[in-house]
């Protein structure tokens, strides 16, 4: 830190210089992100709560209740009626939240203290992250060949150990849903945590299905799920940070629960303390700026976008990975080597990214891509074909 103070214009120039490396969401060259640009009205509602901190919700009451909306509403898109968690970091945060929750209540009512989690191969690296923090060992559940958690592998190395199973709803790589129907009735009858990682796909499935995608069940109607992860800030449109934790039970909270004594609360169950109350606002306006329609509407747009750049890759020539399910499209170049590939669209000024099972381009259509966008890949997928 310099002596002197600077003039704001002249640190407004330098951070606007930096500012210029960064890629816009709007130019359409960022295919490779899970996340996109806030909408407007979310974040001008962010900026109105960027000193609230639900660390200390006492001291902001209002926003508390604002949380506690949000909450409710994704509970109930989830298909619970009453819902208990809270709005995190992100997807990372709250898989963490979740595994913590299955971890502590494995140890209070089974005694179990060197715990297991079951994830399938396709998931997300924040769980080898929450079991470093918290001292589980992972026990990875092989994909079977259309890439989804292999059942009979799942019961396979289910144990004694076992305090959680993880399945994904729009999984990080290829976008989609494992069997948790199936793995639901599993995790019920064995009396196992059971998670949803719908990190991704919490914010679409419910309004792709009432817009008539056949797509499976992955909410809480389900018996056997006890938490889902869903991230307003990837589909809904909330600004960075805004993930959800959504709990089924009270009693998952609790047993994370510290003293926190000198606060306004006596305990918290959160992972940080401090918390921004700006991303339970933001939400909050821009789940009631969409509603369902608005939602759905999106949600059709992007998986539009996604059938018609699938369907224009089959007819050059390239090889799709699968038939997508959420908005996410993987595809190889039939004789140049997927890293290679990667290289020649980085030069290009496409900004993909490569999937690892199995190795691909991976193509996210979030809603700054539009149509535009996509038929100019397309020209120039077809130059390198």
């Amino acid at each position: 830190m310099q002596d002197e103070p600077i003039d704001k214009k002249d640190i407004l120039e330098e951070l606007s210089k930096l500012h210029e490396l960064d890629y816009n969401y709007s130019d359409g060259r960022i295919l490779g992100s899970m996340c996109t640009e806030a909408h407007p009205f979310a974040k001008e509602v962010y900026c109105k709560f960027l000193d609230t901190n639900l660390g200390d919700p006492g001291l902001f009451k209002g926003t508390k209740r604002i949380e506690n909306e949000v909450i409710k509403s994704i509970g109930e898109l989830l298909s619970l009626d009453v819902a208990y968690g809270n709005i995190v970091t992100g997807g990372t945060e709250a898989n963490i939240m979740a595994i913590r929750a299955a971890r502590n209540h494995a140890r209070k009512y089974k005694g179990i203290v060197d715990g297991e989690i079951i994830i399938p191969e396709s998931a997300h690296f924040s769980f080898k992250k929450a079991a470093d923090m918290l001292n589980l060992k992972i026990v990875e559940a092989k994909l079977d060949e259309n890439y989804k958690i292999d059942v009979e592998s799942l019961k396979g190395v289910i144990s004694d150990k076992t305090v959680a199973i993880v399945a994904i709803a729009g999984t990080t790589e290829l976008g989609l849903i494992d069997p948790i129907g199936e793995i639901s009735k599993i995790a019920f009858e064995n009396n196992i945590y059971f998670h949803v990682d719908a990190a991704f796909g919490g914010f679409s499935i419910p309004f792709l299905k009432e817009s008539g995608y056949d797509l499976p069940v992955f909410d809480f109607s389900l018996p056997g799920v006890c938490s889902i992860t869903v991230d307003p800030h990837k589909m809904g449109l909330a600004p960075i940070p805004a993930g959800g934790i959504i709990f089924r039970k009270e009693e998952y909270l609790e047993v994370m629960a510290v003293d926190s004594p000198y606060l306004t609360v006596k305990t918290q169950s959160t992972i940080v303390g401090t918390r921004l109350g700006a991303s339970s606002a933001a939400t909050f306006a821009v789940m009631k700026y969409f509603g369902r329609q608005g939602y759905c509407r999106l949600a059709n747009e992007m998986m539009g976008n996604t059938n018609f750049l699938y369907e224009q890759l089959l007819e050059i020539g390239y090889e799709v990975v699968c038939k997508p399910e959420l908005n996410i499209v993987a595809f190889n170049h039939p004789n140049i080597e997927t890293d290679e590939f990667a290289e020649k669209l980085e030069d290009l000024g496409w900004k993909v990214s490569v999937a690892k099972c199995p190795k691909s381009i991976r193509i996210v259509l979030m809603n700054h891509i539009k149509r535009d966008h996509i038929k100019e890949l397309l020209e120039d997928l077809k130059e390198l074909y």
